[in-house]
């Protein structure tokens, strides 16, 4: 008897219960899947390709000359503000492709499934992790073709892009409440952009804040998003910002303690 039969009647045969695959194993099959998505719609890749490229080009030669007078000066203070806008935008898939999975039944197929029941959310938010640091890449290595140098190294460059994708991966969790409470993924869409557009552009990314009315300036001071960009500018040149570093981990903590856990609570309670 051919031996792939027969461990197919046993296996049918058997009255012995296989072993459910534990939290790691489940977690990782759902962070394959997103990739498996990605591969089969690779025009998904865009805002992480061509989108950062296009802003950064708009931004550096359309704006460097007024703001700065020269486009190479720009340049140094602009990119770690495009990359942080950038990577807090693409946030928002999370809670997109969580969404789409709600309204397509998926969730509902998955709860008759002997796996860690948060599997599928954790897995996503680990393979956004990963396109968060894709282009995160593509965003530094065009921004180096064009003539930025960063003086604080590799190891600064490193260190910009490891706190960018810890807050990336905090913010997250907001999008994933969002996604569990919003009943369609335009309503979802809008109210994002609603948040990150006003906490991006009234931020340090592209201006500095001095310059502003007295009343911007003190919103764009306290912004977690002007601490961030603050961070990854300061750690990429080389200048002391061990505050604003502080400040950013603070938030990245603050938000995954409060929306962490609401995310659990109502996953788990989902009708």
């Amino acid at each position: 008897m051919d031996t792939r039969q027969k461990n197919l009647d046993d296996a049918i045969i058997s009255t012995k219960r296989p072993t459910p695959p534990g939290a790691m194993a489940s977690v990782g099959t759902f962070a394959m899947r997103s990739l498996l998505k990605t591969k089969h719609t690779p025009m998904a890749l865009m805002d992480i390709t061509a989108m950062p490229i296009l802003f950064l080009l708009m931004f550096t030669y359309l704006f460097g000359g007024a703001i700065a007078g020269s486009v190479q000066e720009y340049l140094q203070y602009i990119l770690p503000g495009i990359l942080v806008q950038t990577v807090v935008q693409i946030t928002m898939y999370t809670g997109l492709d969580l969404n789409k999975d709600l309204q397509k039944g998926f969730f509902d197929r998955q709860r008759t499934l002997p796996i860690w029941s948060p599997s599928s959310l954790v897995g996503a938010m680990l393979f956004d992790t990963l396109r968060y640091s894709v282009a995160s890449v593509i965003m530094i290595g065009f921004a180096m073709i064009l003539g930025f140098r960063p003086e604080g190294n590799l190891i600064g460059v490193g260190m910009a892009v490891a706190l960018l994708l810890l807050f990336a991966f905090s913010l997250s969790w907001i999008w994933t409440v969002l996604a569990l409470v919003m009943e369609s993924e335009n309503a979802l869409m809008a109210t994002a952009m609603m948040i990150i557009f006003p906490l991006t552009f009234l931020s340090s990314a592209f201006v500095d804040p001095e310059t502003m009315p007295l009343v911007l300036e003190w919103f764009v001071n306290v912004n977690p998003i002007s601490m961030l960009v603050d961070s990854v500018r300061g750690l990429m040149h080389g200048y002391d910002v061990q505050t604003e570093i502080l400040w950013t981990l603070v938030s990245s903590g603050l938000l995954v303690t409060l929306f962490g856990p609401l995310t659990m609570y109502l996953y788990k309670n989902k009708n």
